[in-house]
């Protein structure tokens, strides 16, 4: 069982028979009453968010579930297709379970997939990945006052704001948890 102290960005804990994992979390300590931990928790199956407050001293029960490493092979039609890097057995993940990671999802990626009662529920790509840009208007020249952005679709079909200097061919580092650009790759 866990703790109030153990309450922490990332957590899974089962409520209500669903898995849940903690997405934000603040400790409160009112002028009257008990101290509480005021926490978001994300639904791992349905994808809802729900706040709750948690007295000092209640207990939470951990979540049963794994996270294995796997590679992204290739997309079939609405599947995407990982094999577990120990066992090379390969599973089909719907559209729904990957959702907006889909976006910056490249061949050959080491995904983490976590499974909850042996069943997959949701992936998480590497922090960050290098992609090409495929389309990008070219920057005015002279406008360069302040942080001015422009819209570039990359290799895997995203578009992600980046800055005026960014060209057609460039290699950019993105954020897979915000999509946004990081910097440019040096080749």
């Amino acid at each position: 069982m866990h703790d109030t102290s153990d309450i922490r960005k990332g957590l899974k804990v089962l409520m209500d028979g669903n898995p849940y994992t903690v997405i934000e979390f603040q400790f409160v300590k009112p002028g009257k009453g008990g101290s509480f931990v005021r926490t978001k928790f994300k639904n791992l199956l349905s994808g809802n968010v729900i706040e709750k407050n948690i007295r000092s001293g209640e207990k939470l029960e951990p979540a049963d579930v794994e996270e294995k490493q796997m590679q992204f092979l290739y997309k079939e039609s609405t599947d995407f297709v990982f094999m577990d890097q120990e066992s090379y057995e390969q599973i089909n993940l719907a559209d729904d379970i990957v959702g907006e990671n889909a976006k910056l999802l490249l061949d050959n990626a080491e995904c983490s997939v976590l499974f909850f009662n042996g069943r997959p529920v949701d992936v998480s790509l590497p922090t960050f990945v290098s992609v090409q840009v495929t389309f990008s208007e070219p920057g005015v020249k002279g406008d360069t006052t302040g942080n001015v952005m422009k819209p570039a679709t990359v290799e895997t079909g995203a578009t992600v704001n980046v800055p005026l200097f960014i060209n057609e061919g460039d290699m950019i580092k993105i954020d897979t948890r915000t999509q946004e650009y990081v910097e440019r790759v040096k080749e």
